[in-house]
């Protein structure tokens, strides 16, 4: 029985982040949008957060994914007002789900100036 839920719950795989759209709203301010697909069965295996971090891996910005996205696939969601120090020009935007964790697609950008950027 155990394998049988183990394989059912892995068949989802790993969260991957398949775009990112980021504007600069402040000195050091951030909106975010990220793009996330993961084949969410439901509550024991669904994409749950998304991480902003840094080249050293301090996480900067999570946004909680407060519920599976079974029938909403790719789906997006925004996170705004994330601070990022000065020096920092480029972050890593990564998905995490319920049962694999970290390891699907993560996508690097670099920080706007001023204007709106998105990166695939």
């Amino acid at each position: 029985m155990f394998l049988l839920f183990w394989s059912l719950s892995s068949f989802a795989g790993e969260a991957d982040v398949v775009e990112v759209k980021v504007s600069k709203n402040g000195q050091n301010l951030y909106n975010f949008t990220t793009t996330v697909f993961h084949k969410d069965t439901g509550w024991k295996h669904y994409a749950n957060k998304w991480d902003i971090v840094d080249k050293k891996g301090n996480v900067l910005g999570t946004r909680i994914l407060h519920h599976p996205h079974v029938n909403e696939q790719p789906f997006a969601r925004s996170l705004s007002g994330v601070e990022i120090p000065g020096n920092i020009k480029e972050v890593t935007v990564r998905a995490h789900d319920s049962v694999h964790e970290y390891g699907g697609n993560a996508v690097s950008i670099e920080l706007p100036v001023q204007h709106s950027q998105q990166s695939r």
